[in-house]
């Protein structure tokens, strides 16, 4: 079992920047945040692998971006140039495996471990 604990959520203005972290009770080999906005679905932002392979969704390409910390078991997504549309609660995921292509999925219904998620708030 693996724990996921999310921080770094806040109020911005647009055009501002958030920086999240996500602290990992144990190694997984794919990361990945996710949003939620209200009324809309979950949806995947970014994605990596255990070999720092990265994936992104369209809309924040050029403008977020995940790393990690092996050492000390933290993921994080550094946002810039934060848009209203941003706005949402943001999740981390975790999992052992996925399938056979080589980018790490951005689908949420490919993860099953989640943290309870932070809260990004972007003003206009």
């Amino acid at each position: 079992q693996v724990q996921l604990a999310e921080s770094g959520g806040g109020s911005v203005q647009a055009g501002g920047s958030l920086r999240l972290s996500c602290a990992a009770s144990g190694f997984t080999y794919c990361m990945g945040w996710f949003r939620q906005a209200p009324g809309k679905e979950r949806e995947g932002v970014a994605t990596i692998n255990g070999d720092g392979i990265t994936k992104y969704a369209d809309s924040v390409k050029g403008r977020f971006t995940i790393s990690t910390d092996f050492a000390k078991a933290t993921l994080y997504l550094e946002m810039s140039r934060l848009e209203p549309e941003d706005t949402g609660v943001y999740y981390c995921a975790a999992e052992h495996s996925y399938g056979p292509s080589i980018y790490p999925p951005l689908r949420p219904d490919k993860y099953n471990y989640w943290g309870q998620g932070t809260q990004v708030t972007v003003s206009s």
